[in-house]
């Protein structure tokens, strides 16, 4: 396979009660089904693969659909329905020299819904906050939903978990826009430095540029992730052990 040669695969659309979450059945893979002390992405290592897992979060109608189907799919469409519990697309991409698998969750905005977080959260890799610079009230609740994520995602490493901030729908007139980039940048810096793209899922502007960021920073995160899977004690056996179980007469 070339190194520009992508592989998407898209889950398939199930319809649920209007408060149920929507759990795709790969939900129930092997892999995503792993002990919670090793991530979704050392038990795909294990079967001789890389997979990263990213969850996108932000309020309802920031753009969190359109730009995981603008970067997956390349395509963009009005017609999205408010998402319910969680759906999730994937696709392959190079990262350093490495073919990796990224899986993509994009979770419902919906407050009914964040108590649902610690099913999809666990084993992720890295986390997408988006908001739309059009409405300062989803900007402000990217406080909430950074400290929903690390509370249920109980990362290894909080404070160095990578996070990345998408400031969507620029394509939009200025004269609506509510959130400037200064104000964005400094809430970033102020939260450890996090990587900041301001976004058109509609335009195609900067989402291939912030997903390969994505990517990145989850690749790095699941090669730290390796430091802290628990081995079982190995077993001693030194000269004095080995005498003892030796023939005394």
């Amino acid at each position: 396979m070339s190194a520009g040669s992508e592989i998407i695969t898209e889950a398939p659309v199930s319809s649920t009660p209007a408060l149920r979450p929507h759990i795709p059945t790969a939900f129930l893979h092997p892999i995503l089904s792993a002990p919670s002390s090793l991530s979704c992405t050392t038990a795909s290592l294990a079967m001789g693969r890389v997979l990263l897992k990213v969850i996108i979060l932000g309020d309802s109608g920031v753009g969190k659909t359109s730009l995981m189907n603008q970067y997956v799919n390349k395509r963009f469409s009005n017609q999205y329905k408010a998402t319910i519990g969680a759906d999730f697309l994937t696709k392959e991409v190079m990262v350093d020299d490495r073919l990796v698998t990224m899986q993509l969750w994009d979770t419902a905005g919906q407050e009914r819904f964040q108590s649902l977080g610690v099913a999809f959260y666990r084993g992720a890799d890295c986390c997408v906050l988006v908001y739309d610079v059009n409405s300062a009230k989803s900007f402000e609740t990217l406080d909430s939903w950074r400290d929903e994520f690390l509370i249920q995602a109980s990362p290894h490493d909080p404070e160095n978990f990578p996070f990345v901030v998408l400031g969507n729908k620029i394509d939009m007139e200025e004269s609506k826009r509510q959130v400037s980039q200064k104000r964005a940048m400094t809430w970033c810096q102020s939260k450890g430095n996090i990587p900041y793209f301001e976004t058109s899922a509609k335009e195609a502007i900067n989402v291939e540029q912030a997903f390969q960021t994505v990517a990145k920073n989850a690749l790095q995160q699941e090669q730290d992730d390796q430091l802290y899977v628990d081995y079982p004690d190995p077993i001693r056996i030194d000269s004095e052990s080995t005498q003892s179980m030796g023939c005394s007469c």
